[in-house]
């Protein structure tokens, strides 16, 4: 199975967003379902998150490749187009 890190912080509102497209996202295609998900809260594992490059939540690595980053303003429907082409990326590799 392939997986993705996916970096969060608990109390953002982008990060509850990601967690919900997700979802969607698995229900509408099963083979996005078959990508695992590894959730790193960033302050509970400042020790990973460090060898990490990125600045906003969420943020989404396949190996070391970031496939994904939130910036500030996104819509939900932003937030799971991002993810999205993310999984996409990830199931072609």
């Amino acid at each position: 199975m392939k997986q993705i890190l996916l970096f969060y912080l608990k109390d953002c509102p982008y990060c509850r967003f990601a967690k919900e497209a997700l979802k969607e996202l698995a229900e509408e295609d099963p083979a996005y379902a078959g990508v695992g998900v590894e959730w790193i809260e960033e302050r509970e594992r400042p020790e990973l998150a460090a060898r990490y490059d990125y600045y906003y939540v969420p943020t989404v690595f396949y190996g070391k490749t970031k496939l994904y980053e939130a910036h500030p303003s996104e819509s939900y429907s932003d937030v799971k187009e991002h993810l999205r082409a993310a999984l996409d990326e990830v199931l072609s590799a």
